[in-house]
């Protein structure tokens, strides 16, 4: 039975820069320089912290990834396609009060419901015929 032994790798300071300069240059992002380089991303996201000139310490680094992009941009054309439906049957609504309207000045009745009209109360009682199964 053989156990696994844990290999250390050590990287040279200049190559930690260069990958912190790659990841700066917006050319890869943290995920695409770990499978290049066959580095953990923490271990890359620590080289940030430590080496970077433009990432201020003591903030974190968050980077979107491309489904949080495609989902964010679904969720705005979501948005949109809901506010064109809202805007349509807005003027759907604003034909059909200006109808309402016209046509009370026409025939002199008002055709909208008054608050004081009593609430229907159905077509009577609904007794069962005993002859009726």
């Amino acid at each position: 039975m053989a156990k696994k032994i844990r290999k250390q790798r050590r990287y040279a300071t200049d190559f930690k820069k260069q990958i912190v300069k790659e990841f700066e240059s917006g050319k890869y992002t943290v995920k695409e320089l770990s499978r290049l380089h066959g580095i953990h991303p923490q271990t890359i996201y620590d080289w940030i912290y430590k080496y970077s000139t433009v990432n201020e310490k003591g903030y974190r680094v968050v980077e979107i990834t491309e489904s949080s992009e495609r989902k964010v941009k679904a969720l705005e054309e979501r948005i949109k396609e809901l506010e064109r439906a809202l805007g349509r049957k807005q003027i759907q609504l604003d034909y059909c009060e200006k109808l309402i309207e016209l046509a009370s000045e026409e025939y002199g009745i008002d055709i909208k419901k008054n608050s004081d009209t009593p609430p229907f109360s159905g077509f009577g009682s609904t007794k069962k015929n005993s002859n009726t199964p």
